[in-house]
């Protein structure tokens, strides 16, 4: 009998097994395991009460002032319902009423959130107190042209972010495939932006020669979206870092480069995990980002990272929403090449900026490995047209897998892909 070991990932809120044999079986790569802060609520305030980069709100603020908070959505697990109701005392203790404070939440391109998950998001005293409402990135009237940054990007935001005399950005840092991480001014692009804006951000994220941008501080895209936020004056952010659980283990406030630069380190310590082979399969778990494809989608690009030319990678995700509940018309193309993807968007044959920017780094992925996705809330025919193919469990798709790349074909399992940070250590 074959020597088996079981490992076991968190899958639609349960333990879920896969078994795999011991001459198989290359590494299982998982964030570090480190221990939330004992008190939520008192780093919270810690991080209020000693800004980086600035003196205290009350030295930095007047009473006039309007603020706008730029929340991230449902989609991210940072703890806005605990956040906010402590920066609203601050802003209080600085002179500034609830009447003069708002928060938008900052959907990128990402549905419109239910007035019962916004109070869900940023608590239920929070949306009594002042206005909460979503980021209308599908309406233009919400919008503002600010011309070109630096990099030629068209540049649409919200028009609250215009009206505000003060912001003030809320988010997680995690590594990102597009801006190498997450935080700081991704919550002004895509965050409050038009879709126009994010579809030639992500494009941009498509030019680093085959791979993603993951886990690089400084690249194109987050020059350009720093670029973008000082264009409507983000001076402040409140950027949180979280376990592989979802819980807080340290908050940075204060001077937006400034407590980004303190974030990614920390981050960096927790999801930068070492690998010491190059795969021949990648079993890449799509949790925490679980809700459609395209936030599980980031489970792809550190299999990608790690992938040998030609292997296989084992998409696993419960994707209860499908694929996008917004994006609906990017089936007709995801399983085209980057490049068909591209030119037909240049020749303005795809109308969709954004879900084709979104294919192509999908495509990309697929150009350098093929993909085999277990998801019970995507239906075979579209896995077909994500150029996918279609296992009913993780048992079948590991026999697929093995099937294509051999009997001896070495393994790698990523139990939380999304919050993955492969580092070569050989």
């Amino acid at each position: 009998m074959p020597v088996m070991t079981e490992i076991v990932i968190p899958f639609n809120g349960q333990a879920q097994p896969i078994r795999i044999q011991d001459h198989n079986l290359a590494e299982v790569l998982s964030p570090r395991s480190i221990m939330p802060v004992p008190c939520l609520d008192s780093e919270i305030n810690r991080a209020l009460s000693h800004p980086l980069g600035i003196q205290s709100l009350k030295r930095q603020l007047k009473k006039t002032d309007r603020i706008l908070i730029l929340c991230d959505d449902n989609t991210r697990k940072t703890p806005a319902r605990a956040i906010i109701p402590s920066l609203l005392s601050h802003l209080n203790a600085a002179g500034i009423p609830d009447n003069r404070i708002s928060c938008i939440v900052a959907l990128g391109t990402h549905r419109y959130m239910t007035p019962q998950e916004l109070e869900d998001k940023v608590g239920g005293e929070v949306c009594r107190r002042i206005s909460v409402f979503n980021h209308e990135w599908r309406n233009p009237e919400a919008l503002v042209d600010l011309g070109y940054s630096r990099r030629g990007t068209p540049i649409l935001v919200n028009r609250a972010a215009l009206e505000a005399d003060v912001l003030i950005g809320i988010g997680a840092v995690v590594p990102h495939h597009i801006p190498g991480f997450s935080g700081s001014s991704k919550i002004v692009q895509p965050g409050i932006c038009g879709a126009k804006t994010t579809a030639e951000t992500h494009l941009l994220a498509c030019s680093g020669g085959g791979d993603s941008f993951l886990g690089l501080e400084d690249n194109p895209v987050r020059q350009d979206m720093e670029d973008m936020a000082d264009r409507v004056n983000l001076r402040y952010v409140f950027n949180a870092v979280l376990n592989s659980e979802g819980s807080v283990v340290g908050a940075f406030f204060g001077e937006r480069r400034a407590a980004f630069k303190q974030a990614v380190g920390l981050a960096r310590e927790i999801y930068g995990v070492d690998y010491h082979e190059t795969p021949d399969i990648v079993i890449a778990n799509s949790y925490p980002c679980d809700l459609d494809f395209w936030q599980s989608h980031k489970s792809m690009y550190p299999a990608q990272r790690m992938i040998k030319e030609g292997g296989t990678i084992i998409i696993c995700t419960p994707a209860p929403e499908g694929v996008s509940p917004v994006h609906t018309d990017l089936l007709n193309f995801t399983n085209w090449s980057s490049v068909e993807i591209k030119a037909a968007y240049r020749r303005g044959d795809l109308a969709n900026g954004v879900a084709t920017a979104l294919a192509t780094a999908w495509a990309m992925v697929r150009e350098k490995a093929d993909i085999i996705t277990f998801s019970p809330g995507i239906s075979p025919e579209d896995k077909e047209k994500l150029g996918h193919t279609h296992a009913p469990s993780i048992a079948r798709a590991l026999s697929e897998a093995l099937r294509r790349q051999g009997q001896d074909a070495r393994i790698t399992v990523l139990t939380h892909a999304p919050d993955t940070l492969p580092l070569k250590a050989f």
